[in-house]
């Protein structure tokens, strides 16, 4: 039998989703006491869930070792994967024998670059060729002249809104690509991820979180806010810190500025 043709196990390229732990300190003490506040008091949060080490934060002289942060991140249950680098620092990130991951959001960044340098080397092309045949252009037509100028190409995707009906009960999670809109209530221990926004037309009591892949202009919009945890973009908040009275329970907005979570009351009449 043809091994491509096999029963038994495929080998397929894919992508899989998973958090990122973007370090930003060397100081591995002072990134154990935040771990330890952030997790003590809601060790369910993240428990068992897949996350890489993005160490692209740090600067082109400092290293952390990451096998020590593996052992902590394994220490609050979650289950390091493997680690996002700049191409300068895989000589040291190789040493900790964890695989160097490709993130999306530097994968966009390098499919960007290649687009605008295409689209460059196009507009050099057309630049030349107007240039040669600029003066019998003018002979011929002078009033014409610069008519045929481009418009500027927009290199972006369009997503697609998921739109739930139903409420959501503890232990469900939900996954959108682009939007989210969810019509009946998130329970406490519920979970609604996109990677756009974020609207729940009903009480969320579990878990939202928008942007999940560093979009940092996603938004989370509620009708009546009693989270177990919202983040926008891997920013995030816990019950650990009580939420104002004037948003508790209320329609709000929330949205990311300075990597700081705003949270805004929604005016509706």
């Amino acid at each position: 039998m043809s091994p491509k043709k096999s029963p038994f196990f495929e080998l397929r390229s894919g992508a899989v989703d998973t958090l990122l732990f973007v370090v930003k300190t060397t100081n591995l003490d002072e990134m154990r006491a935040e771990l330890t506040r952030r997790f003590e008091a809601t060790p369910e949060f993240f428990a068992n869930d897949t996350v890489a080490i993005d160490v692209r934060r740090l600067a082109e002289n400092e290293r952390v070792p990451l096998a020590d942060i593996a052992k902590l991140l394994d220490s609050v249950r979650m289950r390091p994967i493997g680690v996002v680098a700049d191409s300068t620092q895989h000589g040291w990130a190789n040493e900790a024998g964890l695989p160097l991951l490709d993130a999306r959001d530097a994968r966009d960044a390098r499919v960007s670059k290649s687009n605008a340098d295409a689209g460059s080397d196009e507009a050099k092309a057309a630049a030349t060729a107007k240039t040669d045949a600029a003066p019998a252009a003018d002979a011929a037509e002078p009033e014409q002249a610069g008519s045929g100028a481009a418009e500027p190409v927009r290199i972006g995707t369009s997503s697609q809104t998921m739109v739930v009906d139903k409420p959501l009960r503890s232990g469900q999670r939900i996954y959108a690509k682009g939007d989210l809109v969810v019509l009946g209530m998130v329970s406490n221990g519920a979970e609604v991820i996109a990677e756009g926004n974020i609207h729940i037309y009903a009480p969320l009591r579990g878990r939202a979180l928008a942007g999940v892949h560093g979009n940092h202009d996603a938004r989370i919009f509620c009708t009546c806010l009693e989270p177990e945890l919202i983040s926008i973009a891997g920013i995030y908040r816990t019950t650990e810190n009580p939420l104002p009275a004037d948003v508790h329970g209320k329609p709000v907005q929330i949205w990311l500025e300075d990597e700081k979570l705003m949270i805004e009351p929604l005016r509706l009449t």
